[in-house]
């Protein structure tokens, strides 16, 4: 338990040394931040500047970085004050050069990176690698120490902030919201946050609003209201906003070390009063509104606009270096922070500044916290054997495979109550998708007002967390994940297309940490998309879509992996095995209705072991070459798929069918393209290579047909899919509409099974006079038929095979 003491704050905190210190901080800072966007060479401008010295290209942005240089050293300050363990989060990621020029003073950076040490050399090579080739991103990233949060983010950092701090009672994130950021659907929604921090076992966050008035070519909104409208928005928040509004330096480090001391103290406070028992009703918690000007520090004017406090100097305020009069503004503007006074003959920051850093791990960019793989402990995992299926014979059993896991997850939640480094997100669907089982070992995390009468599950310190944001969900999860822990994300399928871009930051980053040597590898984020696309038939065509699996396959390859597991067996080795992994993006795709169950326990394990394979029961081809192959990948296109073989055999017993499922989607791909991808033999002799195969699959066809453009047979796939009808109709009509039924599918393997051709056309008729039967049966009852709905595969079949 972490008790603060109290402490008084005087209007003017900062004592004259010290002010004086902090001002050439901020000056150095400043300095190697424009260092960063403009210079090759000449870095402590031992000479006049010429174009030999400047940068090429000019990339960077450099409007938004003083406010997080001043921001930066204060922290520090307060750090050092209080003993505070901080991250640092940048939402405003393109002011990088700040990020990367404190983390240069503190000393981490040369730590990490030898080759740019802390001298005038080192300094050279800080400055040419920045947005150069073959060296570091123009935004925070990866590479740069103390980094959670990709800078290319935008509007996420306040929920990756939230989640950062969610069972690490230690810890505070000060995170700072650009004004343009905080124009983000994203963002808006998290500021809700704060209703889900318990402060007797969360940490704090502390939100900086950084208002510099300017967009790229834009002012920003929250800037150009009026200070009591700005105020009742953030109270209007749960925030106590605290206001610190000027462009003088002196003036502004005394407001600021003020209301921070001030902010601090408040936190501190509401901790105390949980952790002792004392607390009374949801926190309001502090946050600092900074007004600063864009490009303070930099240049008023250039060519006789205004550029400082203009959108001007959103990104780099001198450019066009050719032009007469730029590179000696260039010189002026770099020597008005006098370089010559910051750091000695050496090129190293002076003690006496260099002094106002942490030490050790409690600078915020050496904070373990940043580097999450590095105190990620692995799950307590029970035996999830034990949550088996009966299943006696294929599909003999009806279950639902989501409530099974649910049943899974609850020992998972129960087994780690003590570690406090699993949680289950998702938004407002935890019940609904059957994970309901959960709520015997947890509740919802909740810290706003509860209706006893109609409340259920409702915890301050519950560890399922719901918020109707998908991308808030989205955000604590990254930000619980990099700062060392575990979770699940559950979601209906067709909107967790909203995350879409924020699934590719994710991606990119785990590529880049596995490049950068003294990143640790951090738990996977796991998706469970369910209430799909095949079963979305009563809330019709807006929750009808499949195709995030098609985005997550353009990733990297070791990074992504999908799984369609088609029964509850299948889904708990699945859950099991993603849980384990790490630096992955699982996606796992499984339904929540009641569908018959295949595999027992120990065919489903050697079976996702394989990840994709043969059913012996439901195949009659043994000891010879198959005349059709029959796929499938999917809980309900498994269903249809055995359906059609099952209709096959009635109208053509003497075929040769072949039955696949499978369950990992990327073991389709060749092995050159994906780890887990098939040789070319052994796909060659499961799929052939020229009987026709019939594939019903989950997702969009083409999706299919991209994984094995360059296999042998791949001309002889011929795939049923999602193909955007959908309307609010039944449950089997879906799949009619959509022709992956079992009777599109029977009609699609006598097309192309050229022996059928005798009896073809009575087949075919046959058939299509089920598909008028059920139009009618539908259209009469509003039920499917019940030939469709008690449809079991028939027993007998597994003897006759």
């Amino acid at each position: 338990m972490n008790v603060h003491t109290p402490a008084t704050f005087a209007a003017e905190p900062l004592a004259p040394d010290e002010l004086r210190l902090m001002q050439a901080w901020w000056r150095a800072a400043n300095y190697l931040s424009v260092g960063q966007v403009y210079l090759l060479a000449n870095p402590m401008l031992r000479e006049p500047l010429t174009m030999a010295h400047v940068k090429p290209r000019l990339l960077g942005h450099f409007g938004t970085t003083p406010g997080l240089n001043f921001i930066y050293v204060h922290l520090n300050r307060l750090i050092k004050a209080r003993d505070l363990s901080m991250l640092f989060i940048a939402g405003p990621g393109h002011g990088a050069p700040g990020v990367v020029a404190s983390t240069y003073m503190e000393g981490t950076y040369s730590e990490l990176y030898p080759e740019v040490a802390q001298d005038e050399n080192g300094m050279c090579k800080l400055f040419r690698q920045f947005s150069f080739p073959g060296g570091i991103p123009s935004h925070a990233a990866p590479q740069t120490p103390g980094s959670i949060h990709e800078g290319g983010e935008l509007g996420y950092s306040l929920a990756h902030a939230y989640g950062a701090v969610l069972d690490n009672p230690g810890l505070i994130a000060a995170c700072v919201v650009g004004d343009g950021e905080a124009e983000t659907g994203p963002l808006a929604a998290a500021w809700h946050s704060n209703k889900f921090i318990n402060p007797a076992t969360d940490g704090a966050v502390l939100p900086i609003l950084h208002l510099n008035g300017f967009k790229i070519a834009n002012p920003t909104v929250l800037a150009r209201i009026s200070h009591s409208e700005l105020e009742s928005l953030l109270v209007g928040y749960g925030h106590t906003p605290i206001f610190v509004e000027g462009d003088d330096p002196a003036l502004m480090h005394q407001a600021m070390a003020a209301a921070l001391d001030t902010a601090i103290a408040a936190i501190h406070e509401l901790q105390d009063a949980a952790r002792l028992g004392r607390a009374h009703g949801r926190p309001r918690w502090p946050m600092i509104v900074l007004r600063s000007p864009k490009g303070w520090s930099g240049p008023k004017t250039v060519d006789g606009l205004k550029t400082e406090g203009s959108w001007r100097s959103h990104q780099v305020p001198i450019s066009d270096m050719g032009k007469p009069g730029h590179l000696q503004a260039l010189e002026d503007w770099m020597r008005s922070y006098k370089p010559d006074e910051l750091f000695d003959e050496t090129g190293r920051l002076h003690a006496e500044i260099a002094a106002l850093a942490p030490v050790g791990d409690r600078r915020m960019s050496a904070n373990p916290h940043a580097n999450g793989g590095a105190l990620m402990r692995a799950l307590h995992m029970p035996d999830f054997t034990t949550h088996a299926v009966a299943v006696v014979h294929p599909g003999g059993t009806d279950g639902e495979a989501t409530a099974v896991m649910g049943g899974f997850l609850r020992d998972v939640m129960r087994l780690n109550a003590e570690t406090r480094n699993f949680r289950v997100l998702g938004p407002d669907e935890t019940a609904s998708n059957r994970l309901q089982a959960l709520f015997e070992a947890t509740g919802r995390d909740w810290d706003a007002a509860t209706v006893a009468d109609d409340d259920e599950h409702l915890s301050p310190d519950g560890r399922v967390m719901e918020i109707l944001s998908e991308h808030t969900c989205q955000g604590w999860l990254e930000g619980y994940l990099l700062t060392g822990r575990h979770g699940l994300f559950s979601c209906y399928e067709a909107f967790i297309h909203i995350v879409d871009s924020m699934v590719n930051q994710h991606a990119k980053w785990l590529k880049t940490s596995r490049e950068v040597e003294w990143r640790r590898p951090i738990a996977s984020l796991n998706y469970l998309l369910t209430s799909h696309v095949w079963r979305q038939d009563h809330n019709g065509s807006s929750h009808q879509d499949p195709g995030f699996m098609d985005h997550v396959a353009t990733k990297k390859a070791d990074i992504v992996r999908i799984y369609l597991p088609p029964d509850a067996n299948t889904l708990l080795w699945v859950t099991d095995h993603c849980l384990r992994s790490w630096d992955r993006i699982n996606v796992i795709v499984a339904g929540k209705q009641p569908e018959p169950q295949w595999l027992d326990m120990d065919a489903a394990i050697k079976h996702c072991e394989r990840g994709l394979g043969i059913w012996e029961w439901a195949s009659n081809d043994r000891g010879g070459a198959p005349d059709l192959v029959m796929a499938c990948a999917g809980d309900v296109p498994t269903l249809e798929c055995l359906a059609a073989v099952d209709l096959l055999r009635q109208y053509a017993p003497d075929l040769k069918v072949r039955v696949i499922n499978v369950v990992d989607l990327m073991t389709l791909q060749s092995k050159s393209q994906h780890p887990h991808g098939l040789p070319e033999a052994d796909f060659d002799a499961l799929f052939t290579i020229d009987a026709p195969v019939i594939f019903a699959f989950h997702g969009y066809p083409a999706l299919i047909h991209r994984l094995i453009y360059n296999r042998a047979n791949s001309h002889n796939f011929h795939v049923h899919g999602f193909q955007d009808e959908g309307t609010t109709t039944t449950p089997f009509d879906m799949v009619v509409l959509n022709k992956l039924d079992r009777f599109h599918l029977v009609i699609d393997a006598i097309d192309r099974v050229p022996h059928l051709s005798a009896d073809r056309a009575y087949a075919k008729q046959a058939i299509r006079d089920k598909l008028v039967e059920h139009w009618r049966y539908i259209g009469q009852h509003g039920i499917d038929m019940p030939e469709v709905l008690n449809w079991r595969w028939p027993a007998a079949h597994e003897i006759r095979s």
